[in-house]
C-alpha cells in the first residue's frame, strides 16, 4: 500500500464523509425512541423471569413458608 501525505488523506477522509447519508433528526429521535422501549421491554422481561424463577426455587427449597 502506497504511503499517503497527511494533506491527501485528510482530503480522502473529507471526500469518503461527503459520501456519508447522515440520519434526518427526526429518524434519530425515532431510532433513539425505539431503543429505550425496548430496553424497558427486555427490562420487565427479564424481571418477570427472575420472579417466577425466584418464586419457584423458593418453593422448591422451603423457603417460602
Amino acid at each position: 500500500m502506497a504511503k499517503v501525505s497527511p494533506i491527501e488523506f485528510f482530503r480522502q477522509v473529507r471526500q469518503e464523509t461527503s459520501k456519508v447519508t447522515w440520519p434526518s433528526r427526526k429518524e434519530t429521535l425515532i431510532t433513539t425512541a425505539m431503543v429505550f422501549v425496548m430496553g424497558l421491554v427486555a427490562a420487565l422481561f427479564f424481571f418477570a423471569v427472575d420472579s417466577i424463577l425466584r418464586f419457584i426455587v423458593q418453593l422448591v427449597l422451603g423457603l417460602g413458608s
